[in-house]
């Protein structure tokens, strides 16, 4: 296990003892042994094919006879179908790939001669379920190739042991060597401010800093613009462009762009004709643009690990800081950007912890194995249990799994379709048909992205892929802006929107990806600088005012304590939890809370979310908040509203996909998103009245209660509210309550769309909010006492 800052040159060192064995000293000028000899697995694509292109320098260099060839969904099939033959002495790959490459029945003898497996960005993965898949991929290698070692690479690792442990056969955190390298040059990082106006009250997209972006990269040889989303890299990605009076060469890369698109972007960018590149999280891990010499983040970072990944990108050598600008989209993201910075300057890293595997992914690989051919069903157990994420897995459970992939469970085996295996008179199981290996290798797969339709040229050139939600917003003659193109919608097919070049922007595609939440460890740091008044001193005038006149005008929330607000606007009266526990717990809790209201007759009528807390809004006040958060919500009540609610119907679908239950993929044809959805809706509500305890409902429920509600954050919140609650009633909007206030209505609209009207918005309620409780208008702002007032 190496952990070494970004630029130390860990992948270098990942294949150093490959290099070394293929040495002509080594090999007496031999030929080069046969077989594949080093797996090289990262989390992304784009990472494996940069990797391609950095190590075949010092390849060439040393005159090795070295071949070096990568794998992915973008790789052609005959291609593939020669590496499974004839595989290279050096594969680089994904997760999702060797799984597939695992369920050939070539496999065995394509793996035979493996030494070595390096597996880059660990902390990328490793606790998730492509991490499972990975994991039980390495225990089907250990199999095939017992003198496999392993080596797992990280610049951003919290709890090192923690991956040690995941990385070893068995758990055994001993059988793992930490390698932990020197630090690095500091980073040169600067949060950007307005030139003349405040920072915003509302809004993420931070289009306020655009002509300030600009002018950076006007001023750098090449500049990496990061974004969190792929709606807000189309978004800045046009603004710049709008303000390029200098024609300055510009590109845009994310997961959504056609895989021509990509190659071509990061192309341009190793060879440095690019001026600029606005990317999202396609590029934020290990690629090394050695010429890159600013990096900039859009909006805020939600953690300390993941802002120094995308720092590391800009000067990638470890004696050169490495120089960024955090443009914040809001107040709050100013906050959370300072805290950010703070915990990079103090060396501290957070991240998720390690979870017990998921059965979905079991049954994946449970069928992939099957597809390789016949198992033993001990054996197999034995390797799953091999990796610690499923040494949990029990005999009990264990044929649970088996049956469910043999026939989809006691409620479904009557139906052919879902008869996948079956088990010999010789003792092992295998395919009911051959048919079933193509199915597999079809469907299989962990990144569930949202249903998507590929957007094309009359001509058949693809750019890339839009949500297929976006695509039935859509008609003939409707324009909307893609890949840094107006497109004018020619036609619209199941599967494909063809489209022409437009005269006139459109908007822009609105993607319903995974939101990246405010890690727990920046939440407490956010929390700690408000309670710390001392050090205000370091914010913008009006970041200051803002806290202050809060202080005056009711309390400041801080680390162990809930402050709750409670104030009349609009005719309606709000409550406001400053809770601090991310985006998907507070709207879980927000979800629970409004139940509750209802119960007690207080009339709720919505609900609005952010990182940093939750607002509700009702017909009558809510004198107890207490009594809203009592501990039992998350046990009854919290499982009705799961039970009822489409979350669960939705982790369902995942699971169902993911475990082969239901596929999106046949030959030639694919499923719709509403095709996928009313199956799997039929499936559930089946198994719900007739199999309840089945396999895949409980792998459902594991998704909804650790990944979709962050029921553990939740928990927090509870613990809090018990503890220490304060209750502060108000005559008006607190200025803390602003920027969730101005949500109000927008939370259904794509993240940047709606900022004009946010700051117009956000103007009056500031107003109210930052003036003197005996005068509504904000030019007589009164001088918050003194502190020991």
């Amino acid at each position: 296990m190496l952990v070494a800052d970004t630029g130390a040159g860990k992948t270098l060192a990942g294949f150093l003892p490959t290099l070394a064995a293929f040495t002509p000293e080594r090999l007496s000028h031999a030929a080069p042994p046969d077989g594949l000899h080093t797996l090289y697995v990262s989390p992304l694509k784009a990472l494996a094919h940069d990797v391609q292109r950095n190590l075949m320098t010092p390849i060439a260099e040393l005159g090795l006879p070295i071949r070096v060839e990568t794998r992915s969904g973008d790789t052609p099939s005959d291609r593939k179908a020669r590496q499974r033959a004839n595989p290279p002495h050096i594969l680089l790959t994904t997760p999702e790939s060797l799984s597939l490459l695992l369920s050939y029945p070539e496999s065995a003898a394509m793996f035979a001669s493996l030494q070595r497996v390096v597996i880059d960005e660990v902390h990328a993965f490793a606790n998730g379920k492509r991490g499972d898949l990975l994991a039980l991929a390495m225990a089907r290698l250990q199999a095939l190739a017992p003198a496999m070692r392993r080596a797992a690479l990280s610049a951003t690792v919290a709890d090192p042991a923690d991956y040690q442990r995941w990385l070893a056969p068995g758990g055994v955190v001993g059988d793992v060597a930490l390698v932990e390298g020197e630090a690095g040059a500091p980073p040169d990082v600067a949060i950007l401010l307005p030139d003349s106006a405040r920072v915003p009250w509302g809004g993420h997209a931070a289009a306020w800093a655009v002509p300030q972006l600009y002018d950076a990269i006007k001023a750098n040889r090449t500049t990496l613009v990061f974004c969190n989303t792929r709606f807000l890299a189309e978004l800045i990605f046009q603004q710049l462009w709008d303000a390029n009076e200098d024609h300055l060469p510009i590109g845009i890369h994310h997961g959504s762009l056609s895989k021509e698109a990509r190659r071509k972007v990061e192309s341009a960018m190793a060879d440095g004709r690019l001026r600029a590149l606005v990317a999202t999280a396609s590029l934020d891990l290990g690629v090394d643009w050695g010429d890159v010499d600013l990096v900039v983040q859009m909006g805020a970072p939600k953690g300390s690990s993941r802002l120094l990944q995308r720092i590391g990108r800009a000067n990638h050598r470890l004696d050169c800081p490495s120089r960024a600008l955090l443009a914040p989209g809001n107040r709050f993201e100013f906050l959370e950007a300072m805290a950010a910075l703070d915990a990079v300057e103090a060396g501290q890293r957070d991240g998720e912890g390690f979870r017990p595997g998921a059965l979905d992914v079991l049954a994946q690989h449970v069928m992939a194995t099957a597809c390789a051919g016949p198992f033993d069903g001990g054996d197999l157990l034995a390797q799953v249990r091999s990796a610690v994420a499923y040494q949990w897995v029990d005999p009990a459970l264990w044929e649970r799994v088996l049956q469910f992939v043999a026939t989809g469970g006691y409620a479904l085996k009557a139906y052919d379709r879902f008869q996948r295996i079956v088990l010999g008179r010789d003792g092992l199981w295998r395919l009911t048909h051959p048919d079933q290996a193509a199915r597999h290798r079809l469907n299989a797969g962990i990144i569930l992205d949202t249903e998507m339709v590929e957007v094309r040229f009359r001509n058949g050139r693809s750019l890339g892929r839009v949500e297929e939600s976006f695509a039935a917003s859509l008609s003939p003659g409707a324009t909307f802006r893609f890949a840094g193109l107006d497109l004018e919608v020619e036609a619209m097919r199941e599967t494909e929107l063809v489209v022409r070049a437009a005269r006139k922007t459109g908007q822009i595609p609105s993607y319903m990806g995974a939101r990246m939440p405010l890690t727990t460890h920046l939440a407490d740091r956010v929390q700690a600088m408000l309670a710390d008044r001392a050090g205000w001193g370091r914010f913008p005038d009006d970041v200051r005012e803002w806290l202050e006149m809060q202080d005056w005008r009711s309390a400041l929330p801080r680390p162990g304590r809930l402050l709750v607000e409670s104030f009349p606007e609009r005719e309606r009266h709000y409550t406001v939890f400053h809770t601090f526990e991310g985006w998907p717990a507070h709207q879980s809790l927000a979800m629970l809370v409004t139940r509750r209201m209802e119960n007690r007759g207080l009339g709720p009528l919505g609900f609005v979310a952010n990182d940093y807390g939750f607002a509700v809004w009702s017909v009558r006040p809510v004198d107890d908040p207490g009594a809203l958060l009592s501990p039992d919500i998350l046990t009854d009540e919290f499982v009705d509203w799961v039970q009822d609610s489409y979350l669960l119907r939705r982790a369902f679908r995942e699971v169902a996909v993911i475990a082969g239950l239901v596929e999106r993929h046949h030959p030639g044809k694919r499923k719709t998103g509403r095709q996928v959805t009313f199956s799997t809706d039929l499936i559930y509500d089946v198994l719900r009245k007739y199999e309840p305890d089945h396999l895949l409902i409980e792998a459902a429920w594991a998704d909804a209660r650790e990944r979709m509600t962050d029921v553990g954050r939740l928990a927090g919140v509870l613990e809090r509210a018990e503890r220490e609650l304060h209750h502060v009633v108000l005559d008006r909007v607190s200025p803390l309550a602003v920027p969730l206030l101005v949500m109000i209505g927008r939370e259904s609209l794509p993240q940047g769309s709606a900022d004009d009207d946010l700051l117009v918005e956000a103007e009056s309620l500031a107003a109210r909010a930052m003036s003197a409780p005996s005068d509504d208008r904000a030019d007589d702002w009164v001088e918050p006492p003194p502190e020991d007032d």
